[in-house]
Order: structure tokens, then C-alpha cells, then sequence
């Protein structure tokens, strides 16, 4: 089903792979008559292609990338456009998207939610968006509609801006990415590693793109396979998908934590530009004659079967016909896997949902930018027409992505067979992707063709005693269990047709409700700030020494951004930096916002030119004990703060938030074995934290509230340290424990951000 190569390979015209051993010449020579150097073959990627079109340093090893367009949604653009305007920002230099389909439904906060997006659309106005209004469309199905482009580059803050199969490479980062673009800054990075996606085959009746990408995340995640690479996709089996199927297998590439993707392109994409009215838009992408891929990944289409993501990660993956014939282990497995996600703060089994031999589910969601497309819609209608869900326990509902998909769906029957299945239909809305919309009772147990099914993904709150869990499914298997009453159910199947619809899109929706200011900026245009969007707190350089307090020590394997900023109804305030900063690692570690807030009390006397003694009754003891060996260190050159150490987070997400919490609370600074993305570690850094990592080891040199002394970290920053030697303090025994510490690879520029305390410092204009 799933091949990886045990190192580099050679893909000759599209069609042939060579790995990468000593008879590699020789192969290549007798195909083509040919010989080349692996440079050069890597030089005929698609993504090398684009990324050279892109940069801006002269340097392919040193990329400085400038995008065509930027996209973030109501989650983020608050804290976007905050930042930039304390920068100086007068207009959007390049076209921006603002969408409203994650804080849509306004039931959380009062005004808040609403108040966000009267800022938004304001905002547009004034310096030249697009505003897309509630209900319309999901970031990621609008960007596809109306701003892909052959060979274009886009950066969006959410992690799933993936528009690869319209021969798009797009990149989901953090916040502060964004504002680097709007500030005409760039997107700094070394040249990724390329790995071959080699398609071919064509997938059975009853198998979809979330069945495909489920089986390539399953295998790829663990392993770090594509980890900050690109996925590259190619190969025979290419044609073969639709261009929907094709959107559903790129945009899931995200959980396989690669940084982007890139698909070539053929006559279906071109009839997807078509069909929106902008084909000029296509363009026709292959990779070269003789291209060289760092690592290949060989698919079969025709090998894949209906695939189940079991709780709690989207690499937890059976076939559903696997798991129906091993309930018994396998559902131990999830629940000893349970323990680790779940840290034992509540019961967890799945064993209740065994009744006569059989899996039951308590709920369907067909939704967002995985789910919610038009072919998996339809195909979910016809599987699900003439049966009934039932009036017991199981529910379904179907959110399509966008309202011209939704209209469509309406013209064409689609949506009245759903619904009269006892099914509902909802608004273009991302609230199942992240626990803000059809949240399971207790201990249920959903099925759902979205994004991610990490821990309270779903809305359930641990500190609470509550828990439901989410397994990932393909909206065709979705759709066949509801129409067996929740007996889970491979579409493979239905014995019935699935048909092909003609898609047929309808601008005038577009036309008659975004606001589009086609780039003109209006000055004159008041922003309107509601009661809970608020600045962000001043934040102060980084300080000649710093003295840390460890408040949080997770020893999970993978930390998810859900977990260090929970998702959900706390997303309504993201527009307000302290007021969010309360649920920093609430459902992971509820002592971790006492505990950081605590220790900030002595920096912020320290910043306000009084003692910080005075203020925590710990900063005398601990000065004492450093100063015996440091005896230049004082309050005026020492900064106090905390941080947290985790063996491996940042997956999932590209919120800010995750970094940007820790840092009002008065982060310095994560420690880490390594960083689970890009997307995390740069978030740390540019909101001025430190991306600690130090080496795994059976026992960390500290443990929880522990205080660590870092000596002449300014000058560590500076100087490009390669090791930083810091200390752990014991008051009791009145010594300093020395281990080291590194940052990684840092860009000059990156320095400068540490150095002035956060991006907004580094930019800021007075």
C-alpha cells in the first residue's frame, strides 16, 4: 500500500524510479542517455522551481521568500493586524484575505466574536483586503475558489494552507509570519529537502482522499519521514484523481508534518480554474526529465482501503476492516495509548462501544476544508440515500465548505437526500475542526472527516471530568455507518453507485457579499474595536542573564498547541493577549498560569526599576547562591521569568497563541528535546522566547519548579553560541549544577528578534 524509500531516488520522466545506490548513473544513462549530477536533478523539482521564482537573497541554500498572497481567518487576523499596526503598518502591500469560519457563531463572550469581524471588515477597508464574511466560506475552500494560483505562493495562519493539487505551494505559519509579509519582510528559511509522493494505480469504489491521506500519514508520522520537507506529488496515478480527490489527500499533508506540498498538474486542474472563472490562473507543472527527490514515497491507489484514524492522532491509523476484526486489541491499544494523552485525569474506554460484536458510533460530521467538499458531499448523499439515521443516540451533520458548494449541492439534490436521511446540513463553519461546534456527549465516541482528532479537539474538558474522543474517517465511510445506524461501516461496502456530479460555480455569491477593495487602501476608514480587543503588554529586550523558573515539565511524547492553548470557546479570545493567556496549558497542566505568573511578578518590578526582591521572596536566596560563582550578576542585569520543558511540542497548529501565552505570562523560553514543526519553533522566537534544546537523556538535569541560571545569554545570542552552558540552582544545597543548552540555527535577523524582546520590538515604530 505505502513504500518509503531507505534514501534518495531519481524519478525519470515522470514515470520510472531510480533509487538512489551505486548503479544510479548507469540506470539513468541507458533510460536517457543521460548523464547528470544529483544537483542538477534537484534542481528540476516543481518546488525548486517556485521557491527559486520566490526568493529574494540570491542564495537557493538561504532562501528570503516573499508570497503572492496571505490568508488568515478570525482566530488570528486580530493579532495580526495588531502587530503590524504597532509596527507602522499604512496598507496591505500584497493581497490579503480575512475570513470569518472559526469564531462564526457569536455564542461565547457577548459581542466578542462579532466585534472581531467589525474589525476585520474595517481593516479591509483601510488598508486594502478582503473581507469574507461568516457563513460564506472556510479559509481554505475560498483561497482554493479564488486566490490559487499555478506556481503561486501563499501563506496563511492556519497549518492546513495547503492549495498544492492546484499547483499552489502554500505554507500555514504562525501569526507573526504574516506580519513579517505585510511589514515587506521575508519568509527566512534553509532550502527543504524534496520527497517524491509516486501515485499510481486508481482508488476502488468506497475509497477516498481522507482514506489516501490517512494511510500516508500513518506512515510518515512517526518516523519524521517528510518532517519540514516538501511533498512533492507525482506519477501515473496522479491523473487518475479528480481534483477534489486530490485537495482531500493534500490538505491532511499538514498532519505529516511537512512544511509544504506541490502536485503536477494536468487537465483536471485546468477544468477547476475553468469552472471558477479564472483559468488563466493554470499553469501546467511537472517535475524535469531527470529529477532527484531526497526521499520517495510509493502509493498504490488501488492497495488503499477505508482507513480509521483511532483516537487521539490522525497517525493512529487501521483499516476499518482491521479494526472490526481486532476490536478487542486494538481498542486496549488506543486505551493504554489513552493514559499517556489523557495524563489519567479521567476513566477512558472504548469497550462500551462493542454491543453484539459490533463498533457503534455516537456521531457523524462531514465538515471543513477536508470534509467539507463537493464530491465528498455527493458521494456521502448517494451512499446515505434512501436509508434513515435512526431517532437514537447517532447524529450527523454535513457542513459544506463553501456556500457556492452549498448552493450547488441544493440545485443538484445532493443536500435534500442528506437531509431527508435525517441528517442536518449546517453553514460553511470550522467549529468541529477544533471543539467549537457539535460537541459529543460524555464518553461519546465520533466519526468525523476533518483534520485532527487530538485530545478536547472535539470540546470535551478533561478539568471538567468530561471526555468524548474523535477518530478520522473518509466522509464515503462516514456516510455508510450512518446509513447502518452507527455500526461502523467501510464504504467498500456499498453496493450501490456513487455518480459523478457536475460541479457548477456560482461567483455571483462571491460577488454579492465579500467586500474585495481590490488592494485600495482607504485612510479615511475608522477601525472599530470592540470592549475585548485589546494591545499587546509592553515586553522588554532580552537581558545580559536570565534566571528561569521551570513551572511545567510534560513528559508526553508529542505536545500538541491544543494543549499548550486549548481550542475551542477559548478561540473567542484571542483578540484580548491576558485574557487568553488564563487558559495557557489549562487542560494539560492547570498549576502552569499560578505558577508563571508567580515567578513574572519579579521581572516586571525589575522592568518598573524596583527591586525584585521586594516582590518574590525567592530572587534574594537565588541571587545568593549565583553570585558566589557569578559575582558580576544583579537584578539590573539579571531578567526573571520561567519556562516550560517538553519532550516534543508544537505539533498540530500554526496558532501563535501557543508561543505568545507563555511570553505575556513571562516566558523566556521553551527546553525541548526537539521542536515537533517550524511552524512552533518560529512562533517561540518571534515572540522573543528562546527555542532551547537540549539533548535526551534518562533524567533532565532539573525537574518542575526548579530555578536554571543562564550567564551572558545576550552575549550567547549574539555571538552565535553553538553551546550555552546553564545552571541549575539548589537554595538547599547552595550550588550551581552546570548542563548545556543549545538554540539551533538561528537567522541574523532571528537574533535581532530574541535580542529586542519579540518581533513587535524588533519593528516597532515609536
Amino acid at each position: 500500500m505505502i513504500k518509503l524509500s531507505k534514501g534518495g531516488a531519481y524519478l525519470i520522466n515522470g514515470t520510472q524510479i531510480v533509487l538512489d545506490n551505486a548503479d544510479a548513473a548507469a540506470q539513468i544513462k541507458a533510460e536517457t542517455g543521460k548523464e547528470i549530477s544529483k544537483q542538477e536533478a534537484m534542481q528540476s523539482t516543481m518546488a525548486y522551481t517556485i521557491l527559486k521564482e520566490h526568493n529574494t537573497s540570491g542564495n537557493m541554500e538561504k532562501l528570503k521568500i516573499k508570497f503572492d498572497k496571505l490568508t488568515s481567518h478570525d482566530i488570528t487576523f486580530v493579532g495580526i493586524i495588531q502587530t503590524a499596526r504597532a509596527s507602522g503598518l499604512t496598507r496591505f502591500p500584497i493581497p490579503y484575505v480575512l475570513t470569518n469560519c472559526h469564531n462564526s457563531l457569536c455564542a461565547v463572550g457577548g459581542t466578542i466574536n462579532e466585534d472581531d469581524h467589525m474589525f476585520g471588515l474595517t481593516c479591509a477597508k483601510r488598508y486594502g483586503g478582503v473581507y469574507v464574511p461568516p457563513h460564506q466560506a472556510v479559509i481554505h475552500q475560498y483561497a482554493r475558489e479564488m486566490l490559487a494560483g499555478g506556481g503561486k505562493m501563499i501563506l496563511g495562519s492556519d497549518s492546513h494552507t495547503r492549495y498544492g493539487a492546484l499547483g499552489t505551494m502554500a505554507v500555514g505559519e504562525g501569526g507573526p509570519e504574516l506580519v513579517k509579509q505585510l511589514l515587506s519582510q521575508t519568509y527566512d528559511i534553509n532550502m527543504p529537502e524534496v520527497v517524491g509522493v509516486y501515485l499510481k494505480g486508481e482508488p476502488v469504489k468506497g475509497v477516498g482522499p481522507q482514506d489516501v491521506a490517512l494511510a500516508i500519514i500513518g506512515a510518515v508520522f512517526g518516523n519524521g519521514y517528510v518532517k519540514n520537507k516538501v511533498m512533492e506529488f507525482v506519477g501515473p496515478g496522479v491523473k487518475n484523481l479528480s481534483a477534489d480527490f486530490r485537495i482531500g489527500i493534500d490538505v491532511m499533508t499538514t498532519e505529516t508534518t511537512c512544511l509544504s506540498s506541490i502536485w503536477a498538474t494536468d487537465e483536471n486542474i485546468k477544468e477547476f480554474y475553468d469552472i471558477h472563472r479564472r483559468v488563466e490562473d493554470y499553469k501546467e507543472l511537472n517535475p524535469g526529465e531527470i529529477t532527484y527527490y531526497d526521499g520517495m514515497i510509493e502509493v498504490d491507489l488501488s492497495a488503499i482501503k477505508p482507513m480509521i484514524a483511532m483516537p487521539f492522532h490522525p497517525s493512529n491509523t487501521y483499516t476499518i476492516e482491521e479494526l472490526n476484526s481486532n476490536l478487542k486489541d486494538i481498542l486496549h491499544d488506543v486505551e493504554e495509548k489513552a493514559k499517556v494523552s489523557l495524563d489519567g485525569a479521567v476513566p477512558y474506554s472504548l469497550q462500551d462501544k462493542v454491543v453484539n460484536g459490533k463498533f457503534m458510533v455516537d456521531q457523524g460530521i462531514i465538515a471543513g476544508c477536508a470534509g467539507g467538499g463537493f464530491e465528498n458531499i455527493c458521494a456521502a448523499a448517494d451512499i446515505l440515500k434512501g436509508s434513515y439515521i435512526g431517532s437514537d443516540e447517532f447524529t450527523l451533520s454535513v457542513y459544506p465548505a463553501s456556500m457556492p458548494v452549498y448552493m450547488e449541492l441544493i440545485k443538484n439534490g445532493c443536500a435534500a437526500a442528506i437531509l431527508e436521511t435525517g441528517a442536518v446540513m449546517k453553514t460553511a463553519f470550522c467549529g468541529p475542526c477544533f471543539g467549537a461546534g457539535d460537541t459529543p456527549a460524555n464518553n461519546a465516541f465520533s466519526i468525523r472527516h476533518s483534520t485532527r482528532n487530538f485530545p478536547n479537539r472535539e470540546g470535551s474538558k478533561l478539568q471538567n471530568g468530561q471526555i468524548s474522543s474523535v477518530a478520522l474517517m473518509d466522509a464515503r465511510s462516514i456516510a455508510a455507518t450512518a446509513a447502518n445506524k452507527g455500526v461502523l461501516t467501510p464504504a467498500t461496502e456499498f453496493d450501490g453507485e456513487i455518480g459523478k456530479y457536475k460541479y457548477h460555480f456560482d461567483a455571483n455569491i462571491y460577488a454579492n457579499r465579500v467586500f474585495d477593495s481590490k488592494s485600495v487602501a482607504d485612510e479615511s476608514v475608522e477601525i472599530k474595536f470592540g470592549p475585548n480587543i485589546k494591545d499587546w503588554p509592553v515586553m522588554g529586550a532580552l537581558p545580559e542573564n536570565l534566571v528561569l523558573r521551570v513551572v511545567s515539565e510534560i513528559h508526553d511524547p508529542v505536545t500538541t498547541t491544543d494543549e499548550l492553548i486549548p481550542s475551542g470557546e477559548t478561540s473567542s479570545y484571542r483578540s484580548n493577549p491576558l485574557g487568553l493567556a488564563e487558559f495557557a496549558l489549562s487542560r494539560k497542566d492547570p498549576e502552569y498560569v499560578g505558577r508563571a505568573k508567580d515567578i513574572q511578578k519579579a521581572e516586571k518590578a525589575r522592568m518598573a526599576g524596583e527591586h525584585p526582591c521586594q516582590a518574590h521572596p525567592d530572587v534574594k536566596p537565588v541571587m545568593n547562591v549565583v553570585k558566589k560563582t557569578f559575582a558580576d550578576a544583579s537584578h539590573e542585569n539579571t531578567g526573571f521569568g520561567s519556562t516550560i520543558f517538553a519532550v516534543k511540542p508544537g505539533d498540530g497548529s500554526a496558532r501563535e497563541q501557543a508561543a505568545s501565552c507563555q511570553k505575556v505570562l513571562g516566558g523566556w523560553a521553551n527546553i525541548a528535546n526537539e521542536y515537533a514543526t517550524k511552524r512552533y519553533r518560529s512562533n517561540l522566537i518571534n515572540w522573543g522566547m528562546l527555542p532551547f534544546v537540549i539533548e535526551q537523556s534518562e533524567q533532565l538535569p532539573f525537574k518542575n519548579l526548579d530555578y536554571l541560571f543562564i550567564p551572558d545569554i545576550k552575549k550567547a545570542v549574539e555571538e552565535k553560541w553553538e553551546t550555552i552552558t546553564a545552571y541549575t540552582v539548589s537554595i538547599e544545597s547552595d550550588a550551581l549544577t552546570p548542563f548545556e543548552l543549545k538554540l539551533g540555527e538561528l537567522t541574523d535577523e532571528e537574533r535581532q528578534i530574541i535580542l529586542k524582546g519579540c518581533l513587535i520590538n524588533y519593528n516597532r515604530v515609536d
